[in-house]
Parts: C-alpha cells; structure tokens; sequence
C-alpha cells in the first residue's frame, strides 16, 4: 500500500496541477463557458485508464502461462520505458509548462471547434493516467496483492486531489520542487524493481535465458539451479528465501521500496544494478543543473502568491519539480492581472 499510494500520490498531483493551470487560465481570460468541455475531456481520459487496466487485468485470464509471463514482461519493460521517459520529460519541460498548456488553450479558443478543448483536456491528463495504469499494473503483478496495492492507489490518488484543490485555493503551502525531486527519485528506485520483475518474467516465459531454462548452471552437488558467483550469469544471483520468506512483510517491503526479492537471478541482478547506475546518475545531474541564463529568467519580486506553491520553489531553476515559473501556474493570482481574484 505504501508504493502503490505514494505513486499515486505523485501522478494524482501532476495531473491535478496541470488541469490547475487549464481552469485557473480560462477563469481568467473569461471563458468559464467552456470549462463542461475541458472536464469532459479529462473525464475521458480517466476512463480511458481505467480501461486499460482492466483489460489488463482481466483479458489475461484466458492466456497460457508462458504467454501471460511474456506479456507481463513487456508491459512492464514499456512501463520503465515510460516512466524514465517521463521523469526527465518533466525535469526538462517544467518550466515551460504553463506556457504550453496555456498556448494550447489560445489555440483551441481561436479555431472555435468544440472538440478542440475537450482534446487539451483529455491529452493533458491520459498521459499521467496511461503512466500510473501501466505502472500500478506491473506492482500488482509483482506483489500479488491486488487489493492492498489498488486501495494505496486510490488513496494515494485521492489524496492528490485534495491536495491540489488545497493548492489551488492557497489554503496550504508546499515546496513542489523538493516534493517532486523527492518522488521523482523513488520513482527511479521503484523502475528499477519493476524492471527486475520484468527480467523474471521474461525469464519465466523463455524468452530470456535464466534458471528456468536448460542454460542455467546446475549444481554439481545437490542437482538444483546453482546459486552465487558459479551461476553467473544464467543463474541464480543469490537466494535468502530461508531468511527471508517470500510472502513475509519485509519482503513485500523491501520489494515495493528497493525491488529487492529473496530470490534473484543474475540477469535481474544486472539490470537493476544497470539501471539505477545510469539513470540515477543522469536524474541527479538534471537535480544539480542550473540554466547559465537563470540570472536574467528571475523576475523581480513580487508580493506573496496566494498559492499554496512555495514562491522559493517557483523561482528555482531546478527542472525536476514540477514547480511553475509563475504563481499562477496553480490557479494563484497572477501579479501582472489587474483582477486578482479571477485567477482562483
């Protein structure tokens, strides 16, 4: 429940920030008319997730084990394709954020097609709902407790939602940038396990050598699959199973926080190794940089958002948070709009 609910914690509030920007930017300019249109495009992607994963979770019922694993295995290695897709996306595109989701709106507004807006509204939140499917998917597969982790989610999502509202109405305040640095580097950690857990099922369906096929290494003595450096690397890494039961609690924790399982091959090993190696690094470097020209993007001060968006956060150049460059990105009043309160 813990991984499950800080997931959707994460992309609940990204998507409940960005429809923040959508209906704070037609509040403003005066086009309360065509928000039904903007909400039914959101309510249409939402449903578009939730039948995603639905078809996933019940279309596999009819497949043979081999093909269920396999399936599995590649959702899951899509699901890491995503989620790393997104978590530089995001450090490279969040400052800009408000001023695509806004050019968007003025484009929509200006063609005067009613479907126009109802595509900004579905485009701008399927992406986050695809993510968070496929993701919250692949976790199920892994831990095998359906109702624990689909209850982390909802609350996690819930949650998002009352914050964002708290946000958008000033009623609560919260560095964004440190919020989103923070998960953004459990998600880093959370796509390694996921695709651990992919190289095991992939593993499990032939499609990738390992101790489920005829090229793992046996051991001599005792004629299982053998275990330690001698299996490198078709083999099993390391086995603590005895120590550690695959259905115990600190294995269910240490699965939903690290990817860690009792029971390893070296493949998995590898690869989770591999992946936090590179795109740790990567994440961290994105953390630390800072624009040359950061000097001359600060704006003068201004008097405090009524945002709950920390104003330290909206001015730091840091890319990973999803912090606006400006209070009004989450529907705070814009200091430059002679009418403050249409921003709400």
């Amino acid at each position: 429940m813990l991984a499950t609910f800080l997931i959707g914690l994460r992309e609940g509030l990204e998507a409940a920030l960005v429809v923040g920007i959508l209906v704070a930017y037609l509040t403003r300019i005066g086009r309360r008319d065509v928000l039904p249109r903007l909400w039914a495009g959101i309510a249409l992607a939402i449903a578009l997730a939730a039948g995603i994963g639905a078809v996933l979770t019940f279309g596999a019922y009819a497949l043979t084990f081999e093909a269920q694993e396999l399936i599995g295995g590649l959702l899951s290695l899509l699901t890491v394709a995503m989620v790393t897709w997104m978590i530089f996306w995001m450090q490279k595109t969040a400052r800009t954020m408000k001023r695509t989701l806004e050019g968007g709106i003025d484009r929509a507004l200006s063609s005067g097609g009613a479907w126009a807006i109802v595509a900004i509204g579905f485009i701008s939140v399927a992406r986050e709902g695809i993510e968070t499917t496929l993701l919250l998917w692949s976790m199920v597969q892994s831990f095998g407790d359906a109702p624990s982790a689909l209850l982390g989610a909802l609350l996690g999502l819930a949650a998002a939602v009352v914050l964002g509202w708290l946000l958008a109405r000033g009623m609560v305040r919260i560095d964004l940038r440190v919020f989103f640095a923070w998960t953004g580097a459990f998600l880093v950690v959370v796509a390694a396990g996921v695709l651990a857990y992919a190289i095991h099922d992939l593993q499990e369906a032939g499609a990738l050598p390992g101790p489920f096929t005829a090229a793992a290494p046996v051991d001599a003595g005792t004629g299982a699959v053998a275990v330690g450096w001698s299996a490198f690397p078709f083999g099993w890494a390391f086995d603590v199973t005895g120590a550690i039961p695959p259905g115990s609690p600190l294995a269910a924790i240490l699965q939903a926080t690290v990817g860690f399982m009792p029971q390893m091959s070296w493949l998995q090993v590898v690869a989770w190794v591999l992946y936090l190696a590179v795109v740790g690094t990567v994440f961290v470097r994105g953390l630390r940089r800072r624009p040359a020209a950061t000097a001359s993007a600060v704006r003068p001060a201004s008097p405090t958002p009524a945002s709950g968006v920390d104003a330290e956060a909206s001015l730091a150049p840091s890319p990973a948070a999803f912090s606006p460059a400006h209070p009004a990105d989450v529907g705070a009043p814009d200091a430059s709009t002679p009418n403050p309160q249409g921003a709400r």
